[in-house]
């Protein structure tokens, strides 16, 4: 990725004590995913006392925070569907997309597992099982990043998924989760949100380890020269905090006093002074 030379005014923020101005507001479009997680609860509230600003987060699936982003409605989107950011990139929506994290998904269902999935590494093979055995799945159905990547899934083993075994909720990560529960169907989930719900729910993890279930997230700053009345320089002090060394920081150990293991890895590479080396 280009490495971008950020604004003098940006660097000038960056350096600086705490604003003493009004309070600022950013405005991110986000995923369930990242917010059910409660990320945020950890990452905003130090950038909010450095900069004298509010963050709010609207927690929406992917397809939506993108749109939303893409109408100039908010300042920052923060998402994890790649080939969708970067139609977003090439559109003329947003600029300085960063990685940020990563995770796996997983396919989580009941202890009884009917479809016998247990163990197995190859989610399609998975799916296919749950498929054959017309055991009960939730899917997102929301054009979220997790939707997607379910959507790949069906069509990578050769499965149009229909039937009464079959429901779309159209809902967020963390309701689909709990309906799956209630229900004791399956469901392909992020494992950050699972981890997230482990303590309220009786589903377990019975399908994880292919690569197809890697889930890389991406941050972009909304394009001013297209939407002039967004806060770039705010945006852009928030991206260069997610990725600096401190906001990595607060990504790879949240989690771990909690469930024993982070619910996300950084793999963002800070650039100048933010080195993680």
């Amino acid at each position: 990725m280009k490495k971008m030379i950020l604004p003098l005014a940006l660097t000038l923020i960056l350096s600086s004590a705490p604003l003493s101005l009004a309070v600022e507001r950013l405005k991110i479009s986000s995923t369930t995913s990242t917010d059910n997680s409660g990320l945020f609860g950890a990452l905003n509230p130090p950038f909010e006392e450095r900069f004298n600003c509010r963050v709010d987060v609207i927690a929406v699936g992917t397809g939506k925070a993108l749109k939303i982003a893409s109408r100039g409605d908010v300042d920052v989107v923060f998402v994890h569907a790649r080939q969708a950011e970067d139609k977003f990139l090439a559109d003329g929506y947003g600029v300085n997309r960063r990685d940020v994290m990563y995770n796996h998904f997983v396919i989580i269902g009941p202890a009884a597992d009917p479809a016998r999935i247990r163990g197995m590494k190859d989610a399609k093979e998975a799916l296919r099982r749950i498929s054959q055995t017309e055991a009960l799945f939730i899917s997102r159905g929301d054009d979220s990043g997790t939707y997607k990547k379910e959507l790949a899934l069906w069509e990578k083993a050769g499965i149009v998924p229909q039937g009464i075994w079959y429901s779309e909720a159209g809902q967020g990560m963390g309701a689909v989760i709990q309906i799956a529960n209630q229900k004791l169907a399956y469901t392909l989930a992020d494992r950050g949100s699972y981890l997230a719900y482990s303590g309220k729910i009786n589903l377990q993890v019975l399908c994880e380890g292919d690569p197809d279930l890697f889930n890389p997230y991406g941050i972009i700053a909304v394009n001013p020269a297209k939407f002039p009345h967004v806060n770039y320089v705010l945006a852009m002090a928030y991206i260069e905090w997610v990725t600096s060394t401190q906001g990595q920081s607060i990504i790879r150990e949240f989690g771990k006093d909690r469930f024993g293991q982070p619910l996300f890895i950084p793999i963002a590479v800070p650039q100048g002074e933010g080195s993680l080396d």
